[in-house]
């Protein structure tokens, strides 16, 4: 155990700074800070001594230079069981630092801002915090380094318990979080470096090329009872960068433990529910959906999603795009459902749920995805832009000799909209509001239409059909064609096009072309 006797503050995210600093000048530790946070605590009745002070050397090059120096990192990394440090120490008049409070300049936040200039961003590259991370991060046998404001309380309380003391094990804690922060923080740098070019005028983004290096920081938000399958570790990450973006940021408002298998479904329900903008319900089984609706009511989205294939929605995952209020949630309650994605909860909704104490419950927000995707091979990584195609009436190709009427027309992009999220190869019947059948992952098109008609549950006849890929031959619309299918939609672009397009106004199909393929592995 190590008594606290000094620590040096210097922060740029404030939050529980005056609390956790106060407490330490309660418990007589001697605050040691750097100018904008002596300012700060100094406001706040706390007594604190400049860093320049301590040093006997200013602040220099508008504040580049305030902490490099002899007296702050010898007394971070001096060795308090070393009769040599503790001499030289002595001898050049270093006292122990036995608490760093650090948090970095924001980089990523300066780096998002719009209209940002390359030079601004530059200048929000920290180097003395790091420095000092490190430098007790190295040292945590003799020294406490904290650099995220959610640990304030706790280490408080211990010290109060411990007499102003912290145990080994802290420290060590405190420094596997520290490394995984300057980890973090230089990785955003490098990011930032790697997608950019030299020009006369300052770095400027590459255009049309993947970045040289991609550096992934991630942290541990909780461990799972086990993978995919029981034999499987598993744990939960996310992006330190985003820490509350997507699936894997949401707010679990209620139910028991997310399983790995709950996330991947969770994340394709998002992924899917994101493509409308109205009232919309997705029903997800194994990460394809077995029913997709929209309506004016989000209470008949659901209904209509659910009884695409009401077998299938027996312990799937649902998501929703709008809040979800007391209707909806009774119908919800009427089946077994595994998890629940919404951008919010009313609260009438909310207590009408968790009536079933297993059912769980995220609050997701609803930000754009991720725009880079990783899919990790043997040996590394693939990584492409995550397909965030928005296809509009306007990009469509009409080929053949009857064009889709208005509610064809609108079932057509119904389809397309959900055919984007299945497995290869992939087709979807559908009409204007609804999904109605699905054929996902197989190993031919025309397997694909067959499958998706004999899992249908509801008419096909006058329906649309939406296509992730060209038909590479005719049989799968002539397949089509015997199911009632009237409006064909898909990307084009095979070498028998002329003969698919001929069969399609031989059956006096409508069909369009969006010169776009939606593949999902």
């Amino acid at each position: 155990m190590t008594r606290i006797q000094r620590a040096l503050v210097s922060v740029s995210d404030k939050t529980g700074l005056a609390e956790l600093s106060r407490s330490l000048h309660e418990m007589g530790v001697r605050l040691i800070s750097t100018g904008g946070t002596a300012n700060f605590l100094r406001e706040r009745g706390i007594p604190v001594l400049d860093v320049s002070e301590y040093t006997g050397f200013p602040e220099i090059l508008d504040g580049r230079v305030k902490t490099l120096h002899p007296k702050v990192h010898g007394g971070l990394l001096g060795m308090r069981d070393k009769p040599s440090h503790r001499t030289q120490m002595k001898e050049q008049g270093i006292q122990t630092i036995d608490m760093v409070v650090v948090n970095l300049y924001p980089f990523r936040e300066t780096a998002a801002r719009e209209g940002v200039t390359y030079p601004e961003v530059i200048e929000q590259i920290d180097i003395g915090g790091p420095s000092m991370i490190r430098s007790a991060a190295k040292n945590h046998a003799g020294v406490a380094v904290v650099t995220d404001p959610r640990d304030y309380g706790w280490i408080i309380e211990e010290l109060r318990t411990h007499g102003g003391e912290l145990s080994d094990a802290t420290r060590f804690i405190l420094a596997q979080k520290a490394f995984a922060a300057t980890a973090s923080y230089d990785s955003a740098i490098a990011a930032y470096f790697s997608e950019r070019i030299w020009s006369a005028d300052g770095a400027k983004k590459q255009d049309g090329t993947m970045p040289a290096s991609e550096i992934l920081c991630l942290e541990k938000v909780t461990d799972l009872r086990y993978g995919e399958n029981p034999h499987q570790r598993a744990a939960l990450y996310r992006k330190a960068s985003e820490p509350s973006s997507g699936v894997a940021g949401a707010e679990v408002l209620h139910g028991k433990e997310l399983s790995y298998n709950n996330l991947l479904d969770s994340d394709s329900a998002w992924n899917l529910i994101l493509e409308f903008d109205k009232p919309a319900a997705a029903v997800i089984k194994h990460t394809n959906p077995c029913g997709v609706a929209q309506a004016d009511r989000l209470v008949d989205a659901y209904i209509f999603a659910r009884d695409c294939d009401p077998v299938s929605a027996f312990g799937s995952v649902i998501a929703f795009n709008r809040k979800i209020d007391a209707d909806t949630a009774t119908e919800l309650n009427k089946l077994f459902v595994e998890v629940v994605l919404a951008p919010d909860f009313a609260g009438d909704a909310l207590s009408i749920l968790q009536q079933k104490k297993n059912i769980r419950l995220l609050k997701v927000k609803s930000d754009e995805p991720l725009a880079l995707q990783h899919r990790q091979i043997g040996g590394g990584f693939l990584i492409q832009d995550k397909d965030m195609h928005y296809l509009h009436t306007e990009g469509l190709k009409v080929v053949t000799k009857r064009a889709p009427a208005q509610e064809e027309l609108e079932a057509l992009m119904f389809g397309w909209r959900v055919v984007k999220h299945v497995k290869s190869n992939a087709v979807v019947f559908a009409d204007a509001s609804r999904m109605l059948g699905i054929g996902a992952g197989q190993t031919s098109r025309v397997d694909a239409v067959k499958w998706g008609a004999m899992k249908a549950t509801l008419p096909l006849k006058g329906c649309a059909l939406a296509s992730d890929a060209f038909f590479p031959f005719a049989d799968g619309l002539l397949a089509a064609a015997e199911y009632g299918v009237r409006a064909i939609i898909q990307p084009g672009g095979s070498v028998r096009d002329a003969e698919v397009i001929d069969a399609a106004n031989d059956k006096d199909i409508a069909m369009v072309f969006t010169g776009i393929r939606h593949f999902k592995h």
